[in-house]
């Protein structure tokens, strides 16, 4: 289904896109970014370091360097995605956030004011979350923040 049917065209607001870096990521940015031309709506990108992970890992590594690697890449996807945004004609922010994935993207949207969230849907046996994962997130998120989450 189009975002547009979704949203309705016209309803102006901010969207919020999670990036994580790869192909797929670069698909679903260029979807967020023909949203808010469609729509007129403010973007930004939004990339979050989540270093749970670690917890399960039997290896000796210290979080915080592991943090700061990922923000560092963070950022750097963060402005290629800005940059792809420009040379399409659309103004965007990055917003690099530091926690736990699902309550990153709540307080996001709760701050940046965004009604709509905007994920990237798993490639097939390619994504650390299964579609249904994935829906499960949005469906809760939506919950918590009244904002639309779009899986594209």
């Amino acid at each position: 289904m189009a975002a547009d049917s979704i949203l309705g065209k016209g309803d102006m607001g901010r969207v919020v896109c999670a990036t994580r870096g790869g192909k797929a990521s670069v698909r679903t940015q260029d979807a967020a970014i023909a949203l808010v031309q469609e729509r007129g709506d403010e973007l930004a990108f939004l990339f979050v370091v989540d270093v749970c992970f670690l917890k399960r890992s039997r290896r000796a590594v210290r979080p915080g360097v592991v943090a700061d690697e990922m923000a560092r890449m963070g950022a750097f996807l963060l402005q290629m995605a800005q940059e792809r945004a420009s040379a399409q004609g659309v103004a965007s922010d990055v917003l690099l956030r530091r926690g736990h994935l699902r309550a990153e993207l709540e307080a996001t949207i709760r701050e940046y004011g965004a009604d709509v969230l905007v994920l990237g849907k798993p490639a097939a046996g390619s994504s650390a979350y299964a579609l249904e994962e994935l829906q499960h997130l949005a469906a809760g998120i939506e919950a918590e923040t009244a904002a639309k989450v779009l899986i594209l």
